[in-house]
């Protein structure tokens, strides 16, 4: 009973680590599209800006990340190279704009980088891959650091959503405590999502959001910006 108590703050812990603002792969350099989303009026207060991140959060984030994570984690734990490589590169596929494309590659070969130092040799062919996604890198550690695919889910969407709101306060803007209320909401609306994502069907798996993609593209050469395109 020890053992097992220890071996799951070990995977708490770890799952912190992960999601952690401090994670040095660059999240905070992106806002995706909400920087041309505040340009053009979209948002502009807390309601708002709250209102695009839960729904983000609750459409595309369930019906597309988290379970393409799902699959990679339980392909990481079998080493079933075939479908990591299968749905990276899907996942690839359903971003709807170069920039939202570069952005997963540049975090996930980030990702690959910490891990292969962090002594997870898996890591390494994914420093330079063409189909290098942070979901694929996140479902890695996971399942290498023993924590259960719900709490690794839930971290993936919390961790989303840190990044989001970091980027409304610089952008709306918004004051901090605006800031934690739409975490808070963020709080009480993860559990369902990151569950409905855990049992999608394959052919289920899909959304288009369109303000988003517009926003990212759009974004790709606005004049003047705060974060990186």
């Amino acid at each position: 009973m020890i053992d097992a108590a220890r071996q799951g703050d070990a995977a708490l812990l770890r799952l912190m680590q992960l999601v952690s603002p401090a994670l040095p792969v660059g999240a905070y350099a992106y806002s995706q599209g909400m920087e041309h989303a505040v340009h053009a009026g979209w948002l502009w207060d807390e309601g708002s800006a709250q209102e695009w991140i839960i729904g983000l959060l609750q459409n595309p984030l369930c019906h597309v990340d988290v379970p393409v994570l799902v699959r990679m984690y339980a392909a990481w734990e079998v080493d079933d190279d075939a479908a990591l490589q299968r749905w990276s590169a899907f996942l690839g596929a359903c971003r709807e704009s170069r920039e939202l494309q570069l952005e997963d590659r540049q975090l996930g070969t980030a990702l690959a980088r910490l891990l292969r130092d962090l002594k997870i040799e898996e890591a390494a062919p994914w420093c330079a891959h063409p189909h290098a996604s942070f979901a694929a890198l996140f479902a890695l550690a996971a399942a290498r650091w023993r924590v259960p695919v719900t709490a690794a889910a839930q971290g993936y969407l919390w961790a989303w959503t840190e990044n989001q709101v970091a980027a409304a306060i610089k952008l709306v803007p918004l004051g901090q405590t605006a800031g934690q209320r739409i975490l808070s909401q963020a709080v009480a609306v993860i559990p369902a999502a990151a569950a409905k994502g855990l049992v999608l069907a394959d052919e289920d798996i899909g959304f288009v959001a369109p303000r988003l993609a517009i926003g990212s593209a759009l974004h790709e050469d606005q004049y003047s910006r705060l974060f990186r395109s």
